[in-house]
């Protein structure tokens, strides 16, 4: 795959200093499409949960099991971060500039050539495009070995913005959670049911506790132990929230939040808010979100 050249770190967080300017272009409110972890080669990997830290690679597109259609990053050029689930630990350890990466058609094209200090690739077998190998990143502080991804568009960066996380953006940023060496279980699941039957190929948003997003689709995959769900893997203690909308063959009729209660529709959508507990020594535990649909 060929490089590409980046604008040097200090230009780019200047850069992006400058989106409150009045000549300045305004933001978009948020950032489309989804990310995920992955291995070197792109294959799933079952509860986000690796052996190595080594192992860790990104991949971004529509997501697994994503319906046709469905839409990956927006192209551009892309930063990546580490850190602990509450995004103030940065657990990454080199510069930002060495953190860049491109996507060309809603897949991840390569990194970006800063000179040597970039990140070594696999190749995704399933798209055609690369994965990124997320190390060097020192080992989290938090007691679940939880970690989490962030991703977002390089000319949004900004360190002045209110709650950025090491001038990622939450709002512009897309997030996945990942353990290594942890096999205690704490994930968020969303289901899709009509007439009794589950649904696969339904999109969930997933609000974090830092107020970044991502987008899984429910699948029947057992070998990561996905039985008809959207999973969100290895969430951290603390207020999430999941968004599902009306998709064509699902009109949503009602949102069952884990305690049993149900949400409140807005139009054709329904957000719901609930509080993922401290994980207990070897407690697996799973949050279910049930969606209906007519």
């Amino acid at each position: 795959m060929n490089t590409k050249f980046a604008i040097p770190c200090a230009i780019v967080i200047a850069s992006a200093g400058l989106l409150g300017s009045p000549a300045a272009a305004a933001p978009p409110s948020t950032i489309s499409g989804a990310i995920f972890t992955t291995d070197a080669s792109g294959v799933p990997v079952n509860l986000n949960i690796y052996e190595a830290k080594e192992d860790v690679y990104l991949n971004g597109g529509p997501g697994i099991n994503a319906p046709d259609g469905a839409a990956g990053l927006p192209d551009g050029t892309y930063s990546f971060q580490v850190t602990g689930p509450s995004g103030k630990v940065l657990l990454s350890t080199d510069p930002v500039s060495c953190r860049q990466f491109t996507v060309v058609g809603g897949v991840i094209e390569d990194v970006v050539d800063v000179g040597g200090c970039q990140h070594a690739t696999g190749a995704d077998g399933e798209d055609g495009g690369a994965t990124v190998q997320l190390f060097p990143y020192n080992t989290t502080p938090n007691n679940g070995g939880v970690y989490k991804v962030w991703v977002s568009p390089t000319n949004l960066l900004s360190c002045t913005a209110p709650g950025n996380k090491n001038c990622f953006v939450p709002r512009y940023s897309k997030v996945d959670n990942f353990k290594v060496r942890s096999d205690i279980i704490v994930e968020i699941d969303v289901r899709f049911w009509k007439n009794g039957a589950a649904m696969d190929g339904y999109a969930a948003e997933w609000t974090d506790t830092n107020g970044a997003s991502n987008i899984k689709f429910s699948e029947y995959n057992p070998s990561v132990l996905a039985f008809h769900e959207a999973h969100f893997e290895a969430t951290e203690e603390g207020t999430h929230s999941i968004k599902v909308s009306d998709q064509p063959g699902c009109d949503i009729t009602a949102v069952e939040l884990p305690d049993g209660s149900y949400g409140k529709m807005r139009g054709n959508s329904s957000t719901v808010t609930f509080a993922v507990a401290p994980a207990g020594p070897g407690a697996d535990v799973t949050y279910f979100v049930d969606v209906s649909c007519q």
